[in-house]
Formats: C-alpha cells, structure tokens, sequence
C-alpha cells in the first residue's frame, strides 16, 4: 500500500511535465529509412554465426572437463576435513551437502526483498568460505591440529545457521506480504 502511495504522489508531483507531443509526421518513414540505409535488411535467409556455435560448443566441453577434474587431478585429492580421516571425510559430505541444499532453497525465491537477502547472504558465505580455505592451510600447517579441526566443523554449522536464518526471514517476509496482499483483497 505505501508502494502505491509512492507512486501515486510521484505522478502528482510531475503532472503537466510529461511529453505528450507526437512525432513530426513523417518521422517513422526518415527514421526507417535511415535504420536501413545504416544496416540493410538481409533478404532472404538469416546469417548464422558458426563461430558461435562452435565456441559455445568448446566451452560447454571444456566446463564439463573441469567439473569432472580431468584438467586439474589435485582436485581429486582429499581436502580439509576429508583429509584427516574417513569419519571427517563422511562429515565433510554430510555438510556439504546440507550446504547445498539450503542453498538451492535460498537461491528458489523470486522476489524483489528476497534477492537482496540473498546477495547479502551469498557475501557472508563468501566470507566464511575464504576463513574455510585459511583452515584448511592451518590444519595442514598444524599437522591436523583438534583446535583446527573445530573451528573447520564450527564454520560449517555457522554457514547452515547462516543459510537457515535468511531462509526463515525471507519466508516471514512473504507471509507478510502475502497477508497484507489478502486483506487487501477482502
């Protein structure tokens, strides 16, 4: 409703300023004339770009390459948690994939409020990833130090409560809006 009033109050205050003249005539005719005299219609069948094609081709195949870790075999390797043993390297799992399964949730919502919530929260993961990679060289500098390897399991739990806190606001959000849209129905 504020929106609305916002809006309403913006074309009061520019009432009388808007452009409202036609075109001289014969406008249309100049400018189409001019647009193609500048880049010619193609007669006939439309040209296509092979190369295009082709790199659009190259990049998804190189990206598949990647993601597989045919390109770079240390990615194979185990890293943080996973590499001081197989429990850790289950824990590791186990986070993740939590990770991104509140991540598909949040990146789900479509509204205006909800984006900026989510680029908010992208930052601070973006945060906690980089503190992650500085643990991963401590544990391998500490020769798998337990203090590490808390604070490794302790930046996992903060980047779910992260996830789930926005998650829930977000949805407090749209049921408000949602209500207010209701009774404003009624």
């Amino acid at each position: 409703m504020n929106q609305n009033d916002n809006i309403e109050a913006l074309f009061k205050r520019l009432e009388g300023e808007f452009d409202t003249k036609n075109a001289p005539q014969g406008h249309n005719a100049r400018f189409m004339q001019r647009l193609n005299k500048e880049q010619p219609m193609s007669s006939g069948k439309p040209k296509i770009a092979y190369w295009k094609i082709v790199s659009a081709f190259a990049a998804v195949i190189t990206l598949a390459f990647l993601l597989t870790g045919v390109f770079n075999p240390a990615a194979q390797e185990t890293s943080g948690l996973a590499s001081v043993s197989p429990e850790m390297a289950q824990t590791q799992e186990f986070f993740n994939t939590a990770i991104n399964s509140e991540l598909e949730r949040l990146n789900s919502f479509e509204s205006e409020a909800a984006k900026q919530l989510v680029n908010d929260a992208m930052l601070q993961m973006e945060n906690l990833e980089q503190e992650y990679q500085q643990l991963i060289v401590d544990l391998e500098e500490s020769g798998n130090d337990k203090r590490v390897i808390h604070a490794m399991i302790s930046n996992f739990q903060n980047r779910i409560d992260l996830l789930q806190h926005v998650i829930s606001t977000i949805e407090g959000i749209e049921l408000i809006n949602q209500s207010n849209t209701d009774e404003s129905i009624i």
